[in-house]
């Protein structure tokens, strides 16, 4: 079956482009705050027995992280065969070390949370200032992008 691919804060034109080129289709969702502040995610676009792409960049982390969460549990709830992250910009790299006493290693933790609800994750250029690879971190397959000889040759 085609993908859906789902676009969560911006990012249309590139959700086009990777529903084109993978052979699916863009899925329309509904994100929004209750007047409490809480999240309400709807996937309007069927996913039962097709694999799910979510597309959104990482940056504003923290606004971010409970909508994606909730997607991509929604997603494999409703019969999603897969769900995957395309993430042009990976938060939480930076602190992979505990450097002071008492600090969160939030490049693990970071981690372990989008491994828990995504089956793999595709990124650009991310900040491995300690580790080789992703690998290091995430449990599910990473792929990374790079984006400087693309940019170098521009």
């Amino acid at each position: 079956m085609s993908p859906v691919v789902f676009a969560l804060h911006g990012h249309e034109a590139l959700c086009r482009i990777i529903a084109e080129r993978s052979g699916g289709e863009v899925g329309k969702l509904t994100l929004r705050r209750f007047p409490d502040g809480e999240t309400y995610v709807r996937l309007e676009t069927g996913v039962e027995g097709r694999p799910v792409i979510l597309l959104c960049s990482m940056n504003d982390p923290d606004a971010k992280i409970l909508q994606l969460y909730f997607t991509g549990v929604a997603a494999r709830e409703l019969g999603a065969t897969a769900v995957g992250l395309v993430a042009p910009y990976l938060t939480y790299m930076r602190q992979d070390n505990r450097f002071q006493p008492g600090e969160a290693v939030t490049s693990t933790s970071f981690a372990r949370l989008l491994s828990g609800f995504v089956d793999w994750l595709v990124t650009v250029d991310p900040h491995l200032h300690r580790h080789a690879s992703l690998a290091e971190l995430y449990t599910v397959p990473a792929t990374v992008v790079r984006a400087a000889p693309v940019v170098s040759e521009w």
